[in-house]
């Protein structure tokens, strides 16, 4: 610790200044400005250091002598008084710090250098076994080539280091989580007009990886079918000027042409002054898939083509992965389908597959493939793993039978919901004034009447029955009452009378 400046040294200093060949006779207010000036300066001093927790230290690298103040011994555990010198500084610091700290003091003490001293590192607490995180800080000075004199500073950075850890944490899980959901979880930049972070599943949503997908609102939008452009950029501003709002829409896969109906929940982000810094959302694909999907998981490349090829000519849609790893990572995100396991090469990698997709409930067939002449022990351990089926290399009628087996279960699971569940779950979507509205229309209502019984004026009803007709995607009249009438909507049955269907 720099020594304190008491006002004894003030005086000699300032006798030292005023004191010359010409005696006393000088005038001795120079002295007084000089020593109101050093008072201040240090009060200032204290006051900037206690504010923000600086510990000042001193440390004389001829003798090895330290001086701190009560700050820096608090860092240490360490009461007030306590003396301080090298062995206790180097006591207190973590074994695993202590080299990287013995490093960089040599370095600051080498006349090559600069002088400076910057490291952070951790201390356990002498009386209270605290450990603590210390950034620190100085520089030392030379003369004629020598280190004679180092000062510095020092602040626990403890509660800082946990905050940036949780925040880590939080940002690994949550991209944890978006990397294994089903949904698409995405977030966009409002200002700059761009989508900043997609999850996996956008792939298999979108037929394109993350890596390739446009970064620009406006060009995403050329992907959304022209007829829904309308509605989902009324949308978007509505999230930009912080509301919730729910929608479905429609894409044109870019690359194959393929339409997929998309339900999506975007959202807000706020900043800590209540200004919406970012957007989200979480996009449902509401498509259902022809589950005609077969992974291939091979280790060796060349197999895995053989493979691929082989499953195209059957008919099925074929994909590769060149490891057990590679497919569970993308297992939760794929679309249904059967996977095909060689398990000629690495075969309890490969066994590791179907006992992972049953601990993560995920139902995707698994169907093993093994090398010709294999003994029935090796199918009783691919079937113990959850195999549903097994087969040897080179029986290609076997390899028929079981992927469409496999094929068919699918298939039965993703059956795709009826009319009535279609329009009963598009219907539930709506809102209670747009369901007043349908059932106004069902029982046969004009804009008026419908407006006089709900207490609004028809143009009100006009824009409701706009509405509810872009919800359902009904394209007259006609269509909308029979998707009504499909999901259990029915005329009341007079005058009064109560209105039936779905709540």
């Amino acid at each position: 610790m720099v020594q304190e400046l008491r006002p004894t040294a003030a005086r000699e200093g300032s006798e030292a200044l005023c004191s010359d060949d010409d005696g006393p006779a000088r005038d001795t207010s120079e002295w007084r400005r000089f020593a109101d000036a050093l008072r201040s300066s240090e009060a200032r001093l204290r006051a900037a250091t206690e504010l923000v927790g600086i510990g000042i230290y001193s440390w004389n690298p001829d003798t090895g002598s330290l001086e701190w103040d009560e700050r820096l011994r608090a860092m240490w555990g360490l009461p007030a008084d306590t003396p301080v010198d090298m062995t206790l500084f180097e006591a207190g610091i973590h074994p695993d710090d202590r080299q990287p700290v013995r490093d960089a003091i040599a370095r600051c003490v080498d006349p090559r250098g600069d002088g400076s001293y910057n490291v952070e590192y951790r201390v356990i607490g002498k009386e209270d076994g605290i450990t603590r995180r210390i950034a620190t800080s100085g520089r030392t000075s030379f003369t004629d080539g020598r280190a004679v004199g180092f000062i510095g500073a020092a602040i626990d950075v403890t509660a800082q280091r946990r905050a940036e850890a949780a925040i880590r944490a939080s940002e690994a899980q949550f991209r944890s989580f978006a990397a294994h959901s089903s949904n698409l979880i995405w977030i966009g930049d409002p200002v700059a007009g761009a989508i900043i972070y997609r999850s996996a599943a956008y792939e298999r949503i979108w037929g394109v990886p993350c890596q390739e997908a446009a970064s620009d609102f406006a060009e995403w939008m050329k992907d959304v079918h022209p007829e829904d452009r309308p509605q989902v950029g009324h949308a978007l501003a509505a999230v930009k000027a912080g509301d919730v709002v729910q929608f479905e829409y429609r894409i044109v896969r870019p690359r194959d042409g393929a339409m997929r109906w998309l339900r999506d929940t975007s959202f807000p982000i706020f900043d800590d002054a209540g200004a919406v810094t970012r957007i989200g959302g979480i996009t449902e694909d509401l498509t259902q898939d022809d589950v005609r999907h077969v992974y291939v998981v091979s280790g060796k490349a060349a197999e895995a083509r053989k493979l691929s090829a082989l499953v195209r000519a059957l008919g099925y849609r074929g994909r590769t992965f060149d490891s057990g790893s590679a497919f569970l990572d993308m297992a939760p995100v794929l679309s249904p389908g059967c996977v095909l396991l060689d398990l000629r090469k690495g075969r309890d990698e490969g066994l590791s597959v179907p006992r992972e997709l049953r601990a993560r409930a995920i139902t995707i067939p698994t169907i093993a493939l093994d090398m010709a002449g294999a003994d029935v022990t090796c199918a009783v351990s691919a079937m113990k793993a959850g195999a549903v089926d097994y087969i040897l290399a080179g029986d290609e009628a076997s390899m028929r039978a079981s992927l469409a087996g496999a094929i068919a279960e699918c298939q039965a699971s993703a059956r795709a919901p009826t009319r009535d569940e279609n329009a009963s779950a598009r219907i539930a979507r709506l809102t209670p004034r747009e369901r007043e509205v349908l059932v106004g229309l069902v029982d046969g209502g004009t804009n008026k009447i419908i407006g006089q019984k709900l207490g609004i004026s028809p143009r009100t009803v006009e824009l409701h029955r706009a509405q509810v007709m872009n919800r359902l995607n009904a394209n007259s009249l006609t269509e909308l009452l029979q998707l009504a009438l499909a999901a259990g909507i029915t005329p009341a049955s007079g005058e009064g009378g109560e209105q039936r269907g779905v709540t």
